[in-house]
């Protein structure tokens, strides 16, 4: 999704229907945006999360689990 994608969907106000687009959610109360729900909500908890993409509250704290140790090992022992 390109930020004219994002600029579109803001200005006529419809969610976004382009299923194929990496920043894609099913959600329609942030316009089926990650992008808009980002940039409207800011920080949020895993349970927000997760109702957005559709996955329950333990797998999303499995992905961020995982996504930490991935970040660890890049980042050497220096990440906290």
């Amino acid at each position: 999704m390109s930020k004219s994608c994002v600029q579109e969907c803001l200005t006529t106000g419809l969610s976004c229907a382009k299923k194929d687009c990496r920043h894609y959610i099913n959600y329609d109360g942030d316009m089926n945006c990650s992008i808009i729900s980002a940039d409207a909500h800011g920080p949020m908890t895993l349970e927000d999360v997760a109702d957005r993409i559709g996955l329950s509250l333990v797998r999303v704290k499995q992905i961020e689990e995982a996504a930490l140790v991935k970040l660890k090992k890049r980042m050497g022992p220096s990440f906290v």
